[in-house]
């Protein structure tokens, strides 16, 4: 069993940057492909970006790409999204997961964290 805790939510200016952080329990964190997701007010959980076990392979949507970075320390089970340039819409809970090998982040991800707020003020 993986326990995710993410950290670093807040309210910020549109325009501004945060930096989340997702903080991982258990023994194999560097085996799992890692994935941020948000849900905004009445709209569905989306995808944000994810991260190979490796750290090599990243990917994002559409509309974060460019603005906002993902990366991880498996030595300190953590994973970390850089937010900048942000803008009113990127407002919603973000939420850390995991997917063990072999399993899509995408659609198949197998453990979540509880979510942290982010606030963005226009």
């Amino acid at each position: 069993q993986v326990q995710l805790v993410e950290s670093g939510g807040g309210l910020v200016q549109a325009g501004g940057s945060l930096r989340l952080s997702c903080t991982a329990s258990g023994r194999t964190f560097s085996t799992y492909t890692m994935g941020w997701f948000r849900q905004a007010p009445g709209k569905e959980r989306e995808f944000v970006a994810g991260l190979s076990w490796s750290g090599d392979s990243s990917y994002y949507a559409d509309s974060v790409q460019g603005r906002f970075t993902i990366s991880r320390d498996n030595a300190k089970k953590s994973m970390y999204l850089q937010m900048n340039s942000l803008k009113p819409e990127d407002a919603a809970v973000y939420y850390c997961a995991a997917a063990r090998s072999g399993r899509d982040i995408l659609t198949m991800p197998d453990y979540w964290g509880q979510g942290t707020q982010v606030t963005v003020s226009s």
